[in-house]
């Protein structure tokens, strides 16, 4: 937002713009959403029982939840292969990678904190 005329940045109003962080913020509510996208960052591709071990104390039910909502918000892509069993992988959609920089800001914004 800045210096922006009026307020605006990008064509937002300061509302809109509040709002529209709001619903970005709320896409990665979650206990585990943040980890499951750390550890996808990169082109990373994990299959459900990577994901689980690389996360100590999720339950499988809670990282089904979890990367079932990111999928649903188009964070996630998920690949099922015709095998027995069954292998399912998981990776970031080109949308999804692009949270990489927006989350080092923040990481760098709070690791400046006075």
């Amino acid at each position: 937002m800045g210096n922006a005329p009026e307020g605006k940045s990008r064509g937002h109003t300061r509302a809109s713009a509040a709002e529209g962080v709001e619903r970005a913020l709320k896409m990665l509510e979650g206990r585990w959403k943040l980890e499951i996208l750390f550890h996808l960052f990169g082109g990373n591709v994990l299959r459900f029982s990577e994901l689980d071990r690389a996360i100590p104390g999720v339950s499988q039910k809670m990282l089904i939840q979890q990367l079932r909502q990111l999928e649903a918000e188009g964070i996630v892509a998920r690949t099922v292969y015709p095998e027995v069993p069954p292998r399912v992988e998981y990776r970031l959609t080109d949308w999804g990678q692009m949270l990489c920089p927006a989350l080092d800001a923040l990481l760098g914004w709070a690791a400046a904190r006075p």
